[in-house]
């Protein structure tokens, strides 16, 4: 077997096992590129979804430390006769 006909024989068997992994999980028809771009904007839309949850979580927690200190200063102040 020439190095050619090798060559040949490998891509062969990788093209064939790409197509069997590919019906394995479902992405051998001719719908499998618009189910992996929904994939692909799921996972984006995840990604900003985790983003804003996390700087909602920090504002609220900002604002919530805020607020007590604002309300110690303010029942010091009210108890110190001001």
């Amino acid at each position: 077997m020439t190095d050619e006909e090798l060559k040949k024989a490998i891509d062969q068997a990788a093209k064939r096992g790409a197509e069997e992994a590919l019906r394995n999980i479902g992405l051998a028809d001719e719908e499998a590129y618009q189910d992996m771009r929904e994939l692909r904007m799921l996972l984006d839309s995840w990604r900003g979804t985790k983003k804003t949850i996390a700087k909602t979580f920090l504002q609220f927690a900002t604002t919530a430390v805020l607020s007590a200190i604002l309300a110690i200063l303010w029942m010091q102040e009210k108890s110190l006769g001001g």
